[in-house]
């Protein structure tokens, strides 16, 4: 297969088609629109980078997934997960990240590039309180560039529609993948018992 190997050629491709809207969207810091669309997001991916190389995890939280401290900043609180803390482990060793945030029902997505710090502060984890618990952790984002992005993305997987929605019954259960992974495992078990250990550890 052919493969692309310099920028001079990739542009040859593409760069005609870049428009002056894809680059003056780009600022430093939030607009007021930006904060209004950042700050009603539930849903961001997060994706950092380390010595061991890249990560891309999901994170949510009801409400909003980050706080908007002001035009530069943010805080992503770090809620109960598996504790990999792939993402943290990053951040602590490389300090760049992005966040790419959705909306559900709008097309349109919003997205930061910036640096983080990894901060364990009571005052600012008691600041975050859901169920009577707080995180263990907040992300401190300091924003280099935020903008939207095109939503033909968006559109194109009618991400949105619920008449293309996978009906959940038809697709692998946790406890079948781990087990098609590590071969000795009770996926019946592990099926059985995750929906409460959810419920019970979601904060």
């Amino acid at each position: 297969m052919k493969i692309i190997s310099n920028i001079e050629e990739l542009n040859t491709i593409y760069g005609a088609g870049l428009s002056q809207a894809s680059v003056d969207k780009v600022t430093k810091r939030l607009t007021p629109l930006y904060r209004e669309m950042i700050e009603i997001s539930p849903f961001a991916a997060l994706a950092t980078v380390g010595p061991e190389g890249l990560d891309c995890s999901p994170r949510g939280d009801l409400g909003g997934v980050v706080r908007v401290v002001d035009d530069e900043t943010l805080h992503l609180p770090d809620w109960r997960g598996n504790n990999r803390v792939d993402s943290l482990s990053n951040i602590v060793r490389d300090p760049r990240l992005a966040l790419m945030f959705l909306i559900p029902g709008s097309n349109t997505t919003m997205r930061i590039n910036g640096r983080g710090v990894v901060s364990n502060d009571e005052a600012l984890l008691s600041s975050f309180v859901m169920d009577g618990k707080h995180p263990r952790t907040v992300v401190v984002v300091s924003i280099d560039e935020v903008y939207f992005q095109c939503a033909r993305a968006v559109m194109r997987a009618e991400l949105w529609n619920a008449a293309h929605f996978a009906d959940p019954t038809g697709l692998p259960t946790p406890g079948q993948m781990l087990k098609a992974a590590v071969g000795d495992f009770d996926q019946e078990t592990y099926d059985r018992e995750w929906p409460g250990r959810a419920a019970k550890t979601m904060w």
